[in-house]
């Protein structure tokens, strides 16, 4: 019985070791996007993914049939939106205010000026291409509400907030 459960345990990590051999590049990517860290140096998503990759393994035995990407997709976004709701008082309900100077490149300051409720929306619809109806159902909001957040995000960061217009420096006459 033993030696049975020791094969188990080892295939069970075996196949685990290559699911995140083959997804944890683009599952960090998604995270880093969620985070809007710069790729570089991402501490809060890879600690995001870290906790996804650990509830997924947990639950390994019990994803026959199901995609353990999408299970450990799901976890990432659950996790990062709960933890935005403790940063931020109310999941979407403070935007950062436009800053030039977030570090990274890129996707990553663009990325910065919207709410944590609408890069959420926006990485799980452009990014992962999850249908608007899983996202609902995902983040429990009607799927017009889904569909209003993903167009105020793509409004910002097609047409961002443009900043004080130059100031026309004086020419006194000699």
């Amino acid at each position: 019985m033993r030696e049975r459960r020791a094969f188990q345990n080892a295939r069970r990590a075996r196949e685990f070791e290559a699911f995140v051999a083959g997804a944890a590049g683009r599952l960090l990517h998604a995270a880093t996007l969620l985070t809007a860290e710069p790729p570089n140096a991402n501490p809060r998503a890879r600690r995001l993914l870290t906790l996804a990759l650990a509830h997924t393994y947990a639950s390994w035995d019990r994803l026959r049939g199901e995609d353990p990407y999408d299970r450990a997709r799901q976890q990432l976004a659950v996790r990062f939106a709960r933890g935005a709701w403790h940063q931020y008082g109310a999941l979407g309900r403070s935007r950062p205010a436009p800053s030039a100077s977030v570090p990274g490149s890129g996707s990553v300051a663009v990325l910065a000026r919207l709410t944590p409720q609408e890069r959420l929306v926006l990485v799980l619809r452009m990014y992962e291409g999850v249908a608007e109806e899983q996202t609902a159902a995902l983040l429990g909001l009607p799927v017009e509400r889904v569909r209003a957040i993903c167009a105020r995000a793509m409004t910002t960061l097609l047409h961002p907030p443009r900043g004080p217009a130059p100031t026309m420096a004086k020419v006194v006459p000699s």
